[in-house]
């Protein structure tokens, strides 16, 4: 693009009638064009090295990464370690550090006393040769723990009948509800897997390798997995009450991740699902699993909700939920692509300027948190400094748009927001939502 600019403004200036001005013009566009392409591949090189040499990569300057290329044998752990590492200190007086102490143990937890007692030769007085007696005791305490325990359940269930006739005939106890009904583990164990699982996350063929070393009894990954499966169905229900608290709510937070899936259609690869979650701040977060990104997830889910409904700027929430639903951007989200426009530039003075006015933005909310303030005083808080505020920062979004090329990290970052926000001055309007 920038050649065939060139090549017009070299054509045009040979003509007799084009005019000095008019040919300083043509080149100070094509100087601009030239300028904005620069960075552009800048930017791309910076990102490539960013994904080549890992997460630390981001606090070296282009001219340490430049010198890494010329290491092919550094690998992104050398990489974090020297990004992290800190500086040499200026002077050898500065006062040392106070240690922070020793932690206390929680006083909820059992004690269990162990006393030691002195040696024989420490039961008697060394000067006079008579017994001494106990007048305290020096204590310290540590945390301590039991392994687990592993031990079989018997359960006997009562048989009866009439020893007097048989038309009675025998009756038993009724069978205890059970997680797996006629499984080889009680319900403990099963709770317990799923904890270890996603808490802890602690994979099922570690723990069926951990639970044979310390009982003995081997059960396999798939076994575990059905207890997976069957939880999963006994919390339908519940998760069932969950969306329809949260639909009959007004505000609503929306957004999907990425999750591999194993397929058993042959491909030898794995899919590449969705978890979409669904929840408002402070309140409970419903997760909804599809095989696809589209927009029939959302539209299902939410049906005719009429709340404000707040997301990224991913077109597939477009269009659902009721005729009165109320579509609010997020601020974190456009916050992050100029930070990182920021990231690939540092000199790139509009990305950075604009993050600092979105922490200005998050700054007027959390001066309300700090105050204290209820839902009318937070809302007119934001109506008098909140709202003057994202009238500028439109302004200057739309600034850097036009002032840099859509494929740059600036303009993406500043499409992405105008995109994001609508192109009407109401849809920049602060939502009455706490």
């Amino acid at each position: 693009m920038l050649h065939y600019d060139l090549l017009a403004v070299t054509a045009t200036s040979s003509t007799p009638e084009r005019s000095e001005a008019d040919e300083n013009v043509a080149l100070k566009r094509a100087l601009a064009l030239a300028h904005l392409q620069i960075q552009d591949l800048k930017e791309q090189l910076r990102l490539e090295r960013i994904k080549k040499y890992g997460p630390g990569s981001e606090k070296l300057s282009d001219a340490q990464l430049a010198l890494l290329e010329l290491e092919p044998g550094v690998s992104h752990v050398e990489v974090q370690a020297e990004s992290v590492r800190e500086p040499l200190p200026a002077s050898t007086n500065r006062k040392p550090r106070p240690h922070p102490g020793r932690q206390e143990l929680p006083a909820e937890l059992p004690r269990v006393e162990r006393v030691i007692a002195c040696a024989p030769e420490q039961c008697t007085c060394k000067a006079c040769g008579q017994p001494t007696v106990v007048i305290g005791y020096d204590v310290n305490e540590q945390l301590d723990r039991e392994p687990a325990k592993c031990f079989v359940v018997v359960t006997k269930r009562e048989k009866r009948a009439c020893k007097h006739c048989e038309e009675g005939g025998v009756a038993a106890a009724p069978v205890p509800a059970r997680i797996i009904e006629k499984g080889l583990v009680s319900d403990r164990v099963v709770i317990d897997t799923l904890v270890a699982k996603y808490c802890d996350h602690l994979p099922l063929y570690r723990q069926s390798a951990i639970l044979e070393r310390e009982s003995g009894v081997e059960i396999s990954r798939a076994t575990m997995d059905g207890w997976v499966m069957r939880v999963g169905e006994l919390l339908i229900p519940i998760a069932e009450a969950m969306r329809r608290d949260l639909l009959g709510g007004s505000y609503i937070q929306a957004d999907e991740t990425t999750v591999d899936v194993q397929m058993h259609d042959g491909r030898g690869q794995n899919h590449q699902a969705y978890l979409w979650q669904y929840g408002r701040p402070g309140g409970g977060a419903v997760f909804e699993f599809r095989l696809g990104r589209g927009r029939d997830g959302p539209k299902e889910f939410l049906g005719q909700f009429e709340g404000i409904l707040q997301t990224d700027g991913y077109v597939a929430y477009d269009g659902v939920g009721g005729p009165e639903v109320v579509h609010a951007a997020c601020w974190a989200h456009a916050r992050r692509k100029f930070f990182e426009a920021a990231k690939l530039n540092p000199s790139d003075v509009a990305a950075t300027r604009m993050v600092a006015r979105i922490d200005d933005l998050f700054g007027i909310d959390a001066q309300a948190r700090e105050l204290n303030l209820d839902h009318a005083a937070r809302q007119a808080l934001r109506l008098e400094r909140a709202q003057p505020l994202v009238e500028v920062i439109r302004g200057e979004v739309e600034a850097a748009r036009d002032a840099s090329l859509p494929a740059s990290a600036l303009g993406k970052a500043a499409n992405y927001t105008l995109r994001s926000g609508g192109s009407s001055r109401a849809s920049w309007s602060i939502p009455s939502w706490s």
